[in-house]
């Protein structure tokens, strides 16, 4: 369902040359542009590619979402019906150019911002911008994204490696290794999903380097959708959900130990509060229990063409694909202000704003268990709310 549109309020403390600027034009942006615009707030959306929805064009081409229609649409516009339960990554594009389209909100794309610095006045932020702009703020709204910039471990070798190598934010689809024999690193939901689609596209050989085995969890069960599960548990004590979850992936999920994937030794939620989401299951458990993807050791290294495991064997892929993450890069841009944790993650998030930089706001640097597109659309709205509070 659509939301309903808070009344518009016109702030005259909002002059027309401070906007807030919103950095980002992903589903975090566009929904903390819309919820501001629907306060009477002028929001101007800051997008460095150019088109909304940079980073979703260029997942790889099987992604669908793993939360469901109806939890994942954003604020003022429902996800249509026709796109099925789990949204294709194309159909999610064609949502968020129509969501742009529908409220029109003010995009200004081709502009990458690099630096986030309170105005001379102290009344404001100030944003250095491609091409020269200085551009002058009442706040600012960071949502460039919780997978920023692809991260590859410092292995050692990689750099004299010859094979073929890439990251996974550069993969799109099986056909390029249909007869090879890949090595998939890294058994999150993106390296989970890959090696599946390579036994699906051809691929001779998959194998699956696992360093901390996973949580996997059921997509959905007799018609029970996993993120209904993380919607209800959300705000109840991490050890209480641990110990539930226990016997429910005992009845849900096969017991894979022989196929070199244990059941993990701590709880689910403790790995989510640590910024572990579960592998939500598309076909992986039955790829290890037939053989069609090889569970193998960690990856320590790289040496004379092969890949070295931390269980001291060698192999000799044609292809390593490295799904190992990635990082939120926001040091550039906001690192001088005090503003992010050890692990370079925002220390506010949502409708808080750090103490020492108030009216800087970020959306979209956590990764919920009840499911990303539902949390930001949540703090659109409590970012608005603050901005509002604080404006008026």
């Amino acid at each position: 369902m659509a939301a309903s549109r808070p009344t518009p309020v016109h702030l005259s403390s909002t002059p027309a040359d401070r906007p807030v600027y919103v950095i980002g034009a992903g589903p975090g942006g566009l929904a903390a542009a819309y919820a501001l615009r629907a306060r009477g707030i002028r929001a101007v959306v800051l997008e460095k590619a150019d088109r909304v929805g940079a980073s979703w064009r260029h997942h790889y081409d099987r992604l669908r979402l793993h939360t469901t229609r109806r939890l994942s649409a954003l604020p003022g516009l429902a996800v249509p019906r026709r796109f099925g339960r789990w949204v294709s990554r194309d159909d999610v594009v064609r949502y968020l150019e129509k969501y742009t389209e529908h409220h029109e909100l003010e995009i200004v794309t081709g502009v990458e911002v690099f630096r986030v610095e309170r105005s001379a006045d102290g009344e404001g932020w100030l944003l250095h911008a491609s091409g020269g702009r200085e551009l002058t703020g009442s706040a600012v709204v960071v949502a460039t994204g919780h997978n920023h910039t692809p991260r590859v471990p410092p292995w050692p070798g990689l750099d004299g490696y010859d094979g073929e190598f890439l990251h996974a934010g550069v993969y799109r689809n099986a056909e390029p290794y249909a007869g090879r024999d890949v090595l998939v690193v890294g058994v999150g939901n993106t390296g989970a999903e890959i090696a599946v689609d390579l036994v699906e596209g051809g691929a001779a050989r998959v194998r699956l380097a696992v360093r901390t085995v996973p949580h996997i969890v059921r997509r959905s069960s007799f018609g029970w959708a996993a993120q209904y599960s993380g919607v209800l548990v959300r705000r109840l004590p991490v050890r209480l959900v641990d110990r539930l979850a226990r016997p429910v992936a005992r009845l849900s999920t096969p017991d894979l130990s022989a196929h070199g994937l244990p059941r993990p030794g701590t709880g689910l939620y403790s790995r989510v509060r640590e910024g572990a989401i579960p592998v939500q299951d598309v076909g992986l458990i039955d790829a290890v229990r037939k053989g069609k993807v090889e569970i193998v050791a960690a990856v320590e290294g790289f040496e004379d063409g092969k890949v070295l495991l931390a269980d001291g064997s060698r192999l000799a892929p044609d292809a390593v694909i490295a799904a190992t993450g990635y990082t939120r890069a926001l040091e550039g841009l906001v690192g001088h202000l005090g503003v992010l944790d050890g692990h370079g993650r925002p220390v506010a998030h949502g409708s808080g704003t750090p103490a020492n930089a108030p009216g800087l706001y970020f959306t979209g640097f956590t990764n919920p268990i009840s499911g990303m597109l539902r949390e930001l659309a949540i703090d659109a709205q409590k970012i608005a709310k603050s901005v509002a509070r604080s404006l008026a």
